[in-house]
């Protein structure tokens, strides 16, 4: 076994200009010492200009996601991986059927879930090894965050994704919502076993997972 279960605006116009009135003339009048000159009266201030409107924030844009299209191939160029896909289910236990162990170069989509590209985390799956040999995602940790991944749809496009982060995780402390639950836009799960080998379980201790998300797409 591989993997753990699935869980289910402008800116305001200049301001009019404000006509300010003339002072007014200096009197003179007697007073005991002689004549004075009364203060001239102030100007009167003029009105505030007004404040331009700050400008709108643009609309955040609708992230990035393809219409449904089922998976064909995948590639990895950086670590050579280049493999046709097969779909998988879960078995009675809700656990993730992986591929059949008799083809190394074979990727594994878990076809009750979104495709690659859809809105949503796509979940693919192959082995690191078997026993006859290392498998399809041997190399899988070696990837890192920018590393690409190109997946070939049956619509006659090429889903592009980035890889955001590769972790590890024990088998029995899988966390299913951060791998398998929603997402807001178009992401891709990539999983297979690391950590330690268990001779008495035969099977490996923990889950490589690869988190990437949709970055572009062309036609193939």
């Amino acid at each position: 076994m591989i993997y753990n279960s699935v869980s289910g605006g402008p800116a305001a116009g200049p301001p009019a200009s404000q006509a300010v009135p003339p002072a007014v003339a200096a009197i003179t009048v007697p007073t005991p010492a002689g004549p004075a000159t009364a203060p001239e009266e102030p100007a009167a201030p003029a009105a505030p200009a007004p404040v331009p409107a700050e400008p709108a924030e643009p609309a955040a844009p609708a992230p990035l996601a393809l219409t449904p299209a089922k998976p064909t191939r995948l590639r990895i160029p950086q670590i050579g991986v280049d493999a046709p896909f097969t779909e998988l289910t879960l078995d009675p236990a809700g656990q993730l059927n992986p591929p059949p162990p008799d083809d190394k170069n074979l990727v594994g989509w878990y076809r009750e879930g979104v495709s690659p590209g859809e809105l949503g985390a796509a979940v693919v799956a192959g082995h690191v090894d078997t026993t006859t040999g290392p498998a399809v995602f041997l190399m899988l940790s070696k990837l890192r965050p920018g590393s690409r991944v190109e997946v070939s749809r049956a619509d006659g496009t090429i889903a592009v994704f980035a890889v955001d982060s590769v972790e590890s995780f024990a088998k029995d402390a899988f966390p299913d919502q951060k791998v398998y639950g929603s997402t807001p836009d178009a992401q891709l799960r990539l999983i297979t076993c690391g950590g330690t080998y268990d001779k008495s379980r035969k099977d490996y201790l923990n889950n490589v997972v690869v988190f990437a998300h949709l970055e572009s797409s062309h036609p193939a």
